[in-house]
């Protein structure tokens, strides 16, 4: 705690009365330097306002979440509406949030208009850390969320889900009342289906003289193109069982990409999956794209890149490319362009296809479960796709 000092004046006044008072009781005193003064506390944060702050967090991504969930007449106030006094949200992020929930209610009719709905939703947050700078504390949280898939076709898998880091910045006021500020996603790779920022896509080079996948249609019905699982001896369930098992506990015997600010570990991930399906390693130099490769200690461009897989890929004929994003089935990868300037920026795998033709992705950054090509599409209608046979 800081004081303030006290005026020229009063302090000397302080010092003379106590020094009369010590000469009358025969003892010496020393003067209250602090006696009247105002004082200006830095804000606490004990462990009841971190728990708050976690109960904040956790009504945010609830009420996002729930923005996209099919129920019948008007929803309920945002939770977030519950929380006053020591901490709550300031007006300039209660009005970000009230745009992003009108955002997602878009997204839920647009998912509504491609068949899917979700029946039910189920958010938690986690406290990471928190840091604490004077009035400011920046809060770091996990995200986990599962929606439950409606039955609107029938075949539809029975959950999605996802995992997403946030940093949310508080600020207190003058009487230690801690707001919240601002909302930051930070896993590097691409947004959730409750977020609605827009990705941040990778600045990278375009080499014109590498293979290049045609774009691929995203209207239904798709023509057929079923998928031959002999042909090519791979175990596409293997592929698929890999991602589903790694898809938020990532396996140790290989590097973590995300938060580092590399792009992510979509394309690392997607690379293992098939590589647990009998993808077999070409050893070489890790620049060169005709290579391909990765473990613990090493990996190839081509196995952790986006663009230098699809060059690869292509160029070794282990792939082909996909009139339509509703061709593929398990084991296919779908990669996007969410700026269309012809560089590739993400890197998804199939691991379901339902009876009546709909493809399911799951990847890293962020972390994401059996996310409908729909759902993709929904987000970003004006995004450039590629899809490959594998």
């Amino acid at each position: 705690m800081k004081s303030r000092k006290l005026s020229r004046t009063r302090r000397r006044a302080t010092i003379l009365t106590a020094a009369a008072a010590s000469v009358v009781a025969g003892a010496a005193l020393l003067p209250n330097w602090s006696a009247g003064a105002s004082t200006t506390a830095e804000p606490e944060v004990d462990a009841r306002t971190k728990a708050t702050f976690q109960r904040l967090a956790d009504a945010v991504f609830t009420d996002r979440t729930n923005a996209l969930v099919d129920k019948p007449g008007k929803g309920k106030k945002p939770l977030i509406d519950g929380f006053s006094g020591k901490v709550a949200v300031s007006s300039g992020a209660a009005r970000t949030e009230d745009s992003a929930l009108e955002q997602l209610g878009d997204r839920k009719d647009g998912l509504a208009r491609l068949g899917e709905k979700y029946s039910a939703a189920s958010t938690s947050v986690t406290l990471d850390r928190t840091s604490v700078r004077g009035r400011k504390a920046v809060v770091a949280v996990t995200e986990t969320t599962t929606l439950t898939y409606k039955k609107v076709r029938g075949d539809e898998p029975r959950t999605t889900g996802f995992q997403a880091h946030h940093k949310l910045t508080f600020k207190a006021d003058k009487h230690g009342n801690w707001r919240l500020t601002d909302i930051r996603e930070t896993d590097d790779g691409y947004l959730a289906v409750n977020q609605t920022a827009k990705p941040k896509a990778a600045a990278t080079t375009v080499d014109n003289t590498m293979p290049s996948a045609p774009r691929a249609a995203i209207t239904r019905p798709a023509p057929s193109n079923r998928k031959n699982f002999t042909a090519s001896g791979y175990d596409y369930k293997a592929m698929a069982a890999y991602a589903e098992k790694y898809w938020r506990n990532y396996n140790p015997e290989y590097p973590d990409f995300n938060g580092h600010g590399a792009g992510g570990d979509c394309t690392n991930f997607v690379s293992q999956a098939l590589k647990a399906g009998g993808w077999k390693h070409v050893p070489g130099y890790v620049y060169d794209y005709t290579r391909w490769f990765g473990n613990a200690d090493i990996q190839s461009h081509s196995f952790v890149g986006v663009n230098e897989w699809s060059w690869f890929s292509l160029n070794s004929k282990r792939v082909t490319s996909l009139a339509n994003v509703y061709q593929m089935d398990v084991g296919d990868v779908l990669q996007i362009d969410f700026d269309r300037d012809g560089s590739k920026d993400h890197t998804m795998i199939v691991t379901y296809r339902s009876p009546q033709g709909v493809p399911y992705l799951t990847y890293h950054s962020t972390n994401t479960y059996r996310r409908s090509v729909a759902s993709i599409i929904a987000s970003y209608p004006n995004a450039a796709y590629y899809a490959y046979r594998t």
